[in-house]
């Protein structure tokens, strides 16, 4: 199902270029984009990035920057000079790095990545949050996090689908929601806690859905990619 703005962002976790390769050959351009994370980046490096561009894929980098502000605004710059659609850096990071790369990316103009914050990952639970200090609910992290990306200038933040909603009542309706942890019906949870089916994820104002393995791992990946646009069709989405 070709769309002019794929929801779907496959991710491809893989261990290196040939195998991510060999998979995106199995996919259709039009009907998604492609997620390229730490394990992949390491492997291959930038490389990867432009091999997937000259298949015509657009390319979220997940790497999720968090560093001194002058640093990770750097790196937000290098992954603009690959051309990637989409960057993201941890909220948590605080608003001097947030705004340092908001401002380093103005000056790619109309082809800079779209800049978003990850919030609370989403293989996170309360009793985890608590470990590493954080007293609120995750709920009340991700809300405090978007709203300080949202005031640094960041365009959208990683969530879980679960905080989409509330996140919608708080923020501006153009304030991207990109949202990991979605599974169809059918697919076993891994290892998300915080999940989702494509349909609850959109109805509940995710703008953007990562999906790895109910896709990558499928036995046919362009018809697992298929059936879950069809879903979203069929939703109204």
């Amino acid at each position: 199902m070709p769309a002019s703005d794929p929801k779907i962002i496959v991710a491809l976790d893989s261990p290196g270029s040939k195998q991510a390769l060999k998979l995106a050959d199995q996919l259709d351009p039009q009907a998604c984009r492609l997620k390229v994370g730490k394990e992949l980046f390491t492997a291959a490096g930038p490389s990867v990035v432009r091999e997937l561009h000259s298949l015509g894929f657009e390319i979220f980098l997940d790497l999720k920057f968090h560093d001194i502000p002058n640093t990770t605004a750097n790196a937000c710059a290098m992954a603009a000079e690959l051309g990637v659609w989409m960057v993201n850096v941890h909220a948590s990071g605080g608003r001097a790095m947030m705004e340092r790369c908001v401002e380093e990316l103005s000056g790619f103009g109309a082809d800079r990545p779209r800049l978003v914050g990850v919030t609370v990952l989403t293989s996170l639970n309360e009793a985890e949050l608590k470990e590493v200090g954080v007293s609120r609910s995750p709920n009340e992290q991700v809300l405090l996090l978007a709203q300080l990306a949202q005031s640094s200038g960041l365009d959208g933040v990683v969530c879980s689908a679960q905080e989409a909603q509330q996140l919608r009542q708080h923020l501006d309706d153009s304030f991207l929601l990109v949202t990991p942890g979605i599974r169809p019906k059918t697919s076993d949870t891994n290892d998300q806690k915080r999940i989702a089916t494509p349909s609850e994820a959109l109805e509940s104002g995710v703008n953007y859905l990562v999906i790895g393995r109910p896709i990558t791992q499928a036995e046919n990946p362009r018809l697992a990619l298929l059936d879950i646009n069809n879903e979203i069709q069929l939703a109204g989405h």
